[in-house]
C-alpha cells in the first residue's frame, strides 16, 4: 500500500495529463500511486494513462460529469493511502516534488498542506505573464503562496495534500464549482485540523493560455468569494476587497479625467462648473492628474515583471494580465454581491448559468 495517492480530476485534457504523468515518472521518491478521474470527458486520456502503465501505478476511472469537487471525492474514495495529494491536470512536477513533501511532513507535521506554483521556462510569454499576475506582490496573487504565513495556510486544489482520514471526516469537497478548495480549507480549520504551506513542494502551473479564458476564471473566483462568505460568515477580509476597490477606483479616476478634459476644452463651461476654480488654457493638463496613480501602477508592474522574467515583452503582457485579473475578480465580486446580498438570491439560482 503506497503512502501517497495522487488524485487528478480530468476534463478533456489528455495532453496535460501526458505532461503530468511524464513528470511523475521522474520523481526521486516513488512511494505513490496515481488515480485519474475522467469527469465525463469527450476527449478521454485512457490511452495516455496506458502509455505509462509500466512506469507508474495508475488507476483510471471514467464517470459522468459532476465537476472537480465530486470527482476528487470519487478518487479519494478509491484510494487506500495514508495521504492523498490533489493536483490539477495542468500542473507539472519538478523531480524533487514528492521528496520535498516527504521531508516537509517530517519536519513540520500537519493534517493538510499546500505548496506554491511557478512558471516553467517552456511556458508561452502569455502563460508566464498570467503566472506573474497570480503570484505577484502587486496583485492579489501576493497572498496565494508567499512565505510570510506558513501555518493556517489555505491550500489550493492545484497542489493540495491531506491525510485521507481527515479528508473523509470533513466529507471532502463540496459541490461548489469555484472556491471549493477554499471552502475545503475553511472546513479543515473550523474542525480543528492543522494546515501548512510547504514552500519547497512547489509545482509548475500552466493556468490559462489566453486573457479571455483568464478573465472568465478570475471573474468566477470573484463570485466565489461572496459565496464563500455566505457559507463561512466572518471570513471576508480586507485583502479580499482590494480587487473590487481597485476596479471601482480605476473607473472613477478615468471618469474624473474625462470630465476634467471636457471642462478644459471649454473654459467657459469650466468656470461655470467649478465656480471660481476655472479650467482655462493654463490648466489644460490638469485632466492628466487622476491618471497618474494608474500610470504609476502600470510602470511598477512592467518593471517588476520585466526584471523577474528577464523580458520586456512579458513585462508588457503582465500589465495586461494584471488588469484582467483585478478587473475580472472585481467585477465578479460586485456581481455576486448584487445578486446574493442585495437581491437575496441563493447560490444556485444566482449563478446557474455560470457554474451549473
Amino acid at each position: 500500500m503506497p503512502k501517497y495517492s495522487i488524485i487528478v480530476p480530468v476534463f478533456n485534457r489528455p495532453d496535460e495529463v501526458d505532461e503530468l504523468l511524464e513528470s511523475l515518472t521522474r520523481q526521486t521518491l516513488t512511494d505513490f500511486d496515481v488515480i485519474i478521474v475522467e469527469d465525463g470527458s469527450s476527449k478521454p486520456c485512457k490511452e495516455v494513462c496506458d502509455k505509462y502503465a509500466d512506469q507508474l501505478t495508475i488507476h483510471y476511472y471514467m464517470k459522468e460529469n459532476s465537476g472537480p469537487g465530486p470527482s476528487r471525492n470519487y478518487g479519494v474514495e478509491r484510494s487506500e493511502s495514508e495521504y492523498v495529494i490533489i493536483l490539477d491536470s495542468d500542473v507539472v512536477l519538478p523531480e524533487g516534488y514528492m521528496a520535498a513533501v516527504e521531508q516537509s511532513l517530517k519536519e513540520h507535521p500537519c493534517d493538510a498542506f499546500g505548496g506554491p506554483d511557478r512558471a516553467h521556462e517552456s511556458f508561452t510569454d502569455m502563460q508566464k505573464a498570467i503566472s506573474y499576475s497570480m503570484t505577484s506582490f502587486f496583485t492579489t496573487g501576493g497572498i496565494r503562496g508567499g512565505k510570510a504565513k506558513l501555518d493556517k495556510f489555505h491550500p489550493r486544489s492545484y497542489n493540495l495534500g491531506v491525510k485521507r482520514e481527515v479528508y473523509q471526516k470533513i466529507s471532502g469537497f463540496s459541490k461548489m464549482r469555484f472556491g471549493e478548495d477554499i471552502d475545503f480549507s475553511y472546513r479543515l480549520l473550523e474542525n480543528g485540523y492543522t494546515t501548512r504551506l510547504y514552500p519547497d513542494a512547489w509545482v509548475w502551473h500552466k493556468r490559462r493560455t489566453n486573457l479571455d479564458k483568464f478573465f472568465k476564471q478570475v471573474f468566477n473566483s470573484g463570485i466565489a468569494r461572496i459565496n464563500l462568505t455566505k457559507r463561512h460568515p466572518g471570513t471576508l477580509k480586507l485583502v479580499h476587497l482590494l480587487p473590487m476597490v481597485f476596479t471601482v477606483g480605476v473607473i472613477l479616476l478615468i471618469i474624473t479625467a474625462v470630465v476634467l478634459r471636457l471642462l478644459a476644452l471649454d473654459p467657459a463651461m469650466g468656470e461655470t462648473f467649478c465656480q471660481g476654480f476655472p479650467l482655462g488654457k493654463t490648466h489644460l493638463g490638469w485632466w492628466v492628474l487622476p491618471l497618474l496613480p494608474i500610470l504609476l501602477y502600470i510602470l511598477l508592474v512592467f518593471i517588476d515583471s520585466s526584471v523577474r522574467n528577464k523580458s520586456m515583452v512579458i513585462g508588457y503582457l503582465s500589465v495586461k494580465s494584471s488588469f484582467v485579473q483585478l478587473f475580472g475578480y472585481g467585477f465578479g465580486f460586485l456581481t455576486a454581491w448584487w445578486k446574493r446580498c442585495v437581491l437575496k438570491k441563493d447560490e444556485f439560482a444566482a449563478f446557474q448559468k455560470n457554474f451549473y
